[in-house]
């Protein structure tokens, strides 16, 4: 087997469970001696944010000179992404040992089980289970793909369990209302194991509040249990203090904008003290300030070019495309900005039009891409009249003249954003590395 058969083999599997359960992945992991139960880990759920905590939390760990392994969704560039130690994605030769073992395990199932073997995601998770069981690291960092209670990846017991936020987005899947939705991200909470959460709405705290009092798990919550206060500074930098019972850090900084970073590097600081403390560990205060300001995530408002400035995002919901639009009303307020957007079609897509539209220096255009296997990018010239927008909005159909587009009516003060989808931005960004 060769590298690409490897991957073919991954991504023919169905993508999607006919078995709302668990028990599929536990059977493959038990055919592989229960790789899971060998990982010493941090499970991190949440509608937004999962991607930005565990990369500040790998940082900070990565400053004590630790080994982390992590696993993430999805990926940008490189199926290899989503299993990294260090940061670095694992090789070609190690995706084709771990297929290679798999592989004949998922073809006996395939016709053992009455509703099919195991999903995709089931595969990849259960890769990155056996590849940490035999490449041991200090710590994992484990990223929930969907939810959290029926998720791939709820089969082990992490040290600390943390769920950065809670919003609307997968409904059909996890509920619509804010309660069902944070009670699919609630099961992740295992007994007696500390439970950090980012800002949640009331309705989501509650549920939370209760897992966690069933669990006999201690909760930590922000602005109760830690506490954050930012500096209003614009900058292409956040400064922020942190304080909890245990510690109090002035002038933290991070290189990733947004108001939502701060709370997402502050929720990765007091998992990080939970994790250290429940193993009667010293916390230095170097290490946090020197992870942070070393963090970087790919595609999380970043920066791909200067003069013009062009930054990219994955926000792909509406919560996200919220939190988006008051960090460009706060750091960008002075500039004229073009957003090219393109969003797949099972999302919120007109809510997330409208909140961008609605800015007054932000011109917008409108396109499309093609989405991941059988998820399809919105086709968003018919809502154009919908849009309640400042400026005319445009629609382009093929994003590459889109952008050109953008650039040639921009001055080299300007600021152009192209977002709306994690898989979009994987494509545009392409183009600049």
């Amino acid at each position: 087997m060769n590298y690409e058969e490897a991957l073919n083999f991954i991504h023919g599997r169905t993508k999607f469970k006919k078995h709302p359960n668990l028990n599929t992945i536990k059977l493959l992991l038990k055919k592989l001696n229960n790789p899971q139960d060998k990982i010493n880990g941090i499970h991190i759920a949440g509608t937004n944010g999962k991607g930005s905590t565990l990369a500040f939390l790998r940082n900070i760990f990565q400053a004590e000179g630790l080994k982390v392994g992590s696993f993430t969704s999805p990926f940008l560039i490189r199926f290899n992404e989503r299993i990294s130690v260090n940061g670095m994605p694992i090789s070609d030769k190690e995706i084709v040992d771990l297929v290679s073992i798999i592989q004949p395990i998922v073809k006996c199932m395939d016709e053992e089980l009455e509703h099919g073997g195991p999903t995709e995601f089931e595969i990849v998770t259960a890769m990155m289970f056996l590849y940490f069981a035999k490449h041991p690291v200090d710590i994992v960092l484990v990223e929930v793909g969907l939810g959290g209670l029926l998720d791939s990846t709820n089969v082990f017991k992490p040290k600390v369990s943390v769920i950065t936020t809670i919003g609307y987005d997968h409904m059909k899947i996890l509920g619509n209302t804010l309660g069902e939705i944070a009670n699919q991200k609630a099961g992740i909470i295992k007994n007696n194991v500390d439970c950090v959460i980012g800002k949640l709405p009331s309705e989501a705290l509650e549920v939370i509040k209760n897992v966690c009092y069933e669990q006999k798990s201690n909760l930590f919550v922000p602005e109760q249990d830690y506490f954050i206060s930012d500096c209003n500074e614009k900058s292409w930098k956040e400064n922020f203090s942190f304080s909890n019972n245990l510690i109090s850090i002035d002038n933290l900084s991070i290189n990733m904008l947004g108001q939502y970073q701060i709370d997402n590097a502050a929720c990765a600081i007091e998992t990080y003290i939970r994790y250290k403390k429940n193993n009667y560990q010293s916390i230095n205060y170097k290490i946090i300030r020197e992870g942070l300001i070393n963090t970087f995530w790919a595609g999380r408002f970043e920066k791909l070019n200067d003069k013009p400035t062009v930054v990219i995002d994955g926000a792909h919901n509406e919560p996200a495309v919220l939190e988006l639009s008051k960090l460009l009303k706060h750091h960008f307020s002075n500039n004229e900005i073009y957003i090219v957007l393109a969003i797949l079609s099972d999302k919120q897509y007109l809510k997330m039009i409208n909140t961008l539209a609605n800015i007054n220096n932000v011109h917008l255009i409108l396109t499309e891409f093609s989405g991941p296997e059988n998820r399809k990018s919105a086709a968003l010239n018919h809502i154009l009249e919908a849009v309640n927008a400042k400026h005319p909005v445009k629609f382009v159909p093929k994003w590459k003249i889109a952008i050109m587009k953008s650039v040639n009516e921009m001055s080299n003060d300007d600021l152009l954003l192209i977002t709306g989808s994690l898989y979009f931005i994987s494509d545009v960004r392409k183009l600049f590395y």
